[in-house]
């Protein structure tokens, strides 16, 4: 094929991508990081040491690392045994399972915390069904949350991101050379010693990769400490530090410190998996490490399964429930149902009204990903540009900076003066309109699984096609258009399905973002709900938290049906 350099149309796309990422990506970045040390020119480090002496803030740093520490440390071992037992033993209905143990994906813990304090508030149901049956006192009820929701929030996380961790252990451990396994046990180690000394060591890198996004996912989540009330944690802080964003930089000096902690966090990661040696001498074929299971082991598998996906849906079961309930207050299962809930949700109020923005602002989203996905991941794969590596790293930053953080320096800088930029500001000042805002902060959040669905495609495509069409003389637009794009069109139909059902449930930036109710999305929408003295809003928002279920539940079996096994490996680091 014609190699085509950084000229004509591709030196045109790539020009518009810079000023996309620049303008979306790496300006807030830079803004952020420039007036964490001052506001007004300045250039200081006293923002930061009042930030070590604030109480408040400590106090907040302190609770979210204990808090993703004690998410990771949960999911780590919730994830070993059942990785171990699913991808070495081989029994009737374990793909049932494995697909049983990632439906937790469909609902964020935002929405989770809804049908949690449900369930387990002090007065919730599990509390009044010990009280009912007497091995509780009315006056003496368990607070299952804990330390004012800590112990919520934690149990939450576990068993919302779980998935996460559990996709890149599987994977590590179906890797490992079953030979290593074998010399071990013909030496006289023990089952326990073998997972200790061998596989352990070996499914490092891919426990290292999925506790990493854990860690930083569960350190930024905004969603599920709003809704328990939990302020003394970093992302309600800095939440709480958008209203005054133009006259306190210790709003800006806490994001730097959680951007330059989550930086660090992957560097680390990067590097403690890649100065080590991990490769297998002599790898064996990997289906050898199955052994068929017993009857006893079957049913210890099942059971396991089974008790983590159960309790991990107990919340979606009861946002179900509260969204049909027309009483349930101090008793353990509604008194009265009814479907009003969701009739508002088709009516022209603020939930209404959520629904229609979020498919808009989700489908917008899709589109634009799919046209920037497509390109980039062609020009990686099939071009040779001399930045190629500095162009992946920033299409790839995403990964690296929390949801939270983008959205605050999204809203930093384009919060616009309209006396000096009138007409901006009803264009991409979030305080007035931020429908340019949102599409774009969620096209850069997500344009890194567009991005590897495309460049798996391209990977399984051969590019000899593409060369004998430019042998025939067609350019390479047309060359991209008519071979390359209807060869890899699955790939990029389950990248754009991803990314609209993500969008459609994003958190931080639909709270951060939308200031304004007729512009809401579905997650700032349900948060608005929560904060209402009605009666009918609780259910309301789990209306609209189950229509949230049933979009990105379908689009992710859609995009399951397009990808196969693949889809898991855009959810890792």
């Amino acid at each position: 094929m014609r190699r085509l350099g950084i000229q004509g149309w591709t030196a045109g796309w790539l020009g518009l991508i810079a000023i996309f990422l620049g303008a979306f990506l790496v300006y807030p970045t830079i803004l952020m990081l420039r007036r964490g040390f001052g506001l007004e020119g300045e250039f200081t480090f006293r923002y930061f040491a009042l930030l070590a002496a604030n109480p408040l803030l400590r106090q907040s740093i302190l609770n979210s690392t204990l808090i993703a520490t004690a998410t990771t440390l949960g999911t780590t071992l919730l994830v070993l045994p059942l990785s171990h037992v699913l991808t070495r033993w081989k029994f009737p209905g374990r793909s049932a399972l494995t697909t049983l143990l990632l439906v937790p994906m469909i609902l964020p813990p935002f929405v989770g915390a809804i049908g949690l304090g449900q369930l387990l508030a002090r007065y919730g149901s599990l509390n009044l069904f010990l009280i009912r049956l007497g091995w509780m006192d009315q006056a003496h009820s368990i607070d299952w949350f804990g330390a004012g929701g800590f112990g919520g929030i934690v149990l939450l996380q576990v068993f919302s991101l779980y998935p996460v961790l559990y996709l890149n252990v599987s994977a590590a451990m179906s890797n490992v050379d079953p030979s290593l396994r074998e010399s071990a046990s013909n030496l006289g180690a023990s089952g326990w010693k073998i997972f200790r000394t061998v596989t352990l060591p070996l499914i490092l890198p891919g426990w290292f990769a999925g506790a990493t996004i854990v860690w930083i996912w569960s350190f930024t989540d905004l969603g599920a400490p709003l809704v328990f009330g939990f302020a003394r944690v970093v992302p309600v802080q800095i939440f709480d530090a958008v209203n005054d964003l133009n006259t306190n930089p210790q709003g800006f000096a806490l994001v730097v410190v959680v951007l330059l902690a989550t930086v660090a966090l992957f560097w680390a990661s990067k590097r403690i998996t890649g100065s080590r040696q991990y490769e297998m001498m002599a790898r064996g074929h990997t289906g050898g490490a199955e052994i068929q299971a017993s009857g006893k082991q079957s049913a210890l598998a099942w059971a396991m399964a089974l008790a983590v996906a159960g309790i991990a849906l107990l919340p979606h079961l009861a946002v179900v429930a509260q969204s049909v309930a027309g009483k349930w207050f101090l008793t353990v299962l509604p008194d009265q149902l009814n479907g009003n809930a969701y009739g508002a949700v088709l009516g022209s109020g603020v939930a209404g009204s959520s629904v229609v923005n979020s498919l808009f602002y989700a489908g917008a989203t899709a589109v634009l990903d799919a046209g920037l996905g497509l390109f980039l991941a062609w020009i990686l794969m099939r071009r040779k540009l001399p930045f190629a590596g500095l162009l992946d790293a920033v299409v790839m930053l995403p990964l690296a900076i929390p949801g939270l953080v983008m959205a605050f320096g999204l809203f930093a800088g384009y919060d616009i003066d309209e006396k000096k930029h009138p007409w901006l500001d009803g264009i991409l000042d979030p305080r007035t309109n931020p429908t340019v805002l949102l599409i774009a902060s969620y096209a850069v959040r997500r344009l890194p699984y567009m991005v590897r669905s495309a460049a798996a495609g391209l990977q399984q495509t051969s590019a000899a096609l593409e060369e004998a069409s430019g042998c025939f003389g067609a350019g390479p637009f047309t060359t991209l258009r008519r071979i390359t794009v209807p060869l890899i069109g699955a790939n990029l139909v389950a990248g754009a399905i991803l990314v609209f059902s993500f969008s459609m449930l994003e958190v931080s930036d639909s709270l951060i973002l939308a200031s304004r109710e007729k512009y809401y999305p579905i997650t700032k929408a349900i948060w608005a709900l929560l904060a209402r003295i009605d009666p009918t809003a609780p259910n309301l928002a789990c209306a609209l938290g189950v229509v949230g279920m049933v979009i990105l539940s379908a689009s992710l079996v859609l995009a399951g049906r397009l990808l196969g096994k693949k889809l898991g490996s855009l959810f890792r680091a």
